[in-house]
């Protein structure tokens, strides 16, 4: 059963972002029943229980019931070393980051040597470039180049697994290649929330400032996770305000642009959209396909190009999911000791491939950009022309190329029965405005991932 836990972690390191997994998932110990019916995960105080429970317990009892194939309840409990402060007084505050907090279980502060968290091998030179995240990759650059001048902040958006983490730990590379000295520091939103806990419990919000109010680079990921925590926002006003101020520069991702943040302060969402604001988009097929023959021979084998175009037209999502399918033929070849080939592609990919056939069609697509733009489903069939319905329908048709298998020929039949020349003059249009309209490429991203799950 310690197997089943192993895949399960494997499995949700490959769904999150890498800072996420290491600070909620990774510390993480399993024990089962005797009958298999119940896992009890172990958790190290009551601020990671809580968190864990609303954000990962679903995740955790659906992924373990898949592996082992019926139903298996998951229960959250305090490790051993902590259960004992199940009866101590609790200090509540008001605002939902600090529900659970107990003072006797603080400890007392120690002082440690700064640490950047940077991964040096995440760096420009490893990044593949393509058409989805040029502008991106020019941006953080000039950034690492010059910091505290234009572009302050830089917000990176995009979906999980496009090479948001991989872009602004290049920038913090780069900036401590060039200026050794730079005071920098890589953070996952998640930790500075619990940096903000940690100081409001131990009451060392000037040692808290002085960390943050002194940097000369801050990357931040995933600054969605502030939502809800008005504390933490204030906070994180502060240290922006007090970074901007002395020439600092700040490097922020997200799933979403600025102004698509939910529950977060007005006055933060503007200080977000005040310097640059850049996607990063599902990378494009070429771009896919040099990504899986440079990883390939960073592993230490040759893909063909044949074999890589295969995967690449089947696998269309993020960065991380090419990954995880590129570890999986190569360790597949290895173990049935097989050359590389599409048959071997093929049957190494079997779940995979059938998961991703099954997640979007044509017909979702068509019903998702309907309610999006407030006209009906029928609109998408019908002869109609006026632009209100002209224009989600041309959406629609591109979003059908971008995200299933079908033909050009399918999709126009599936459109009320259109040419494929029609098909391809929409695919041609929204993609060239795409580039060029930022309210375009925001609402494709709103609906991108809304397919997406």
């Amino acid at each position: 059963m310690q197997d089943l836990w192993q895949n399960c972690v494997e499995q949700l390191a490959q769904e999150l972002p890498e800072q996420q997994f290491n600070t909620w998932i990774k510390p993480l110990q399993a024990s089962f029943s005797s009958d298999f019916s119940k896992v009890t995960v172990l958790v190290g105080n009551r601020f990671k229980l809580d968190w864990i429970r609303t954000q990962y317990s679903k995740k955790l009892t659906n992924i373990l019931s898949t592996l082992y194939g019926q139903s298996i309840t998951v229960e959250l409990a305090l490790s051993p070393k902590e259960a004992i402060s199940k009866t101590l007084p609790h200090s509540l505050s008001t605002e939902n980051e600090f529900t659970y907090t107990t003072p006797s279980l603080v400890e007392e502060p120690t002082e440690e040597p700064f640490r950047n968290r940077l991964n040096p091998s995440l760096t420009f030179e490893t990044f593949v470039e393509g058409s989805a995240n040029r502008m991106a990759r020019a941006a953080a650059m000039h950034v690492a180049s010059i910091p505290g001048h234009l572009y302050n902040p830089l917000f990176i958006y995009g979906g999980v697994g496009l090479g948001k983490t991989h872009l602004v730990h290049a920038v913090g590379n780069q900036l401590l290649k060039d200026k050794p000295d730079s005071k920098i520091l890589y953070i996952h939103a998640e930790q500075f929330v619990s940096d903000v806990v940690k100081a409001y419990q131990r009451k060392t919000f000037d040692e808290f400032k002085l960390r943050y109010h002194s940097l000369d680079l801050l990357l931040i990921d995933d600054v969605q996770f502030f939502a809800n925590k008005d504390r933490t926002q204030e906070e994180f006003f502060n240290a922006f305000e007090a970074l901007l101020a002395k020439k600092s520069h700040i490097v922020m991702t997200s799933d979403t642009y600025p102004k698509g943040l939910a529950d977060i302060h007005e006055r933060l969402v503007s200080r977000f959209d005040s310097g640059l604001t850049v996607a990063i988009e599902p990378p494009e097929l070429e771009m896919r396909v040099a990504i899986l023959m440079t990883k390939s021979r960073l592993e230490g084998s040759e893909m063909p190009e044949e074999v890589a175009f295969f995967v690449a037209k089947n696998v269309r999502s993020n960065v991380r999911e090419l990954e995880g399918a590129l570890r999986k033929i190569l360790a597949y070849s290895r173990f049935n000791q097989k050359e590389i080939s599409i048959q071997l592609a093929r049957d190494a990919l079997r779940d995979l491939l059938s998961i991703q056939n099954r997640q979007i069609s044509v017909e979702n697509i068509q019903k998702t950009v309907a309610d999006f733009y407030k006209i009906k489903v029928a609109d998408m069939y019908s002869k109609k022309r006026p632009v209100s319905i002209a224009r989600p329908r041309q959406i629609a048709m591109y979003l059908a190329k971008e995200l299933t298998q079908k033909s050009l020929p399918e999709i126009g039949e599936l459109f009320g029965g259109r040419d494929h020349t029609t098909v391809l003059h929409a695919v041609r249009k929204i993609s060239a405005e795409r580039l060029q309209l930022n309210e375009l490429n925001q609402q494709l991203h709103v609906l991108e991932q809304t397919l997406k799950g």
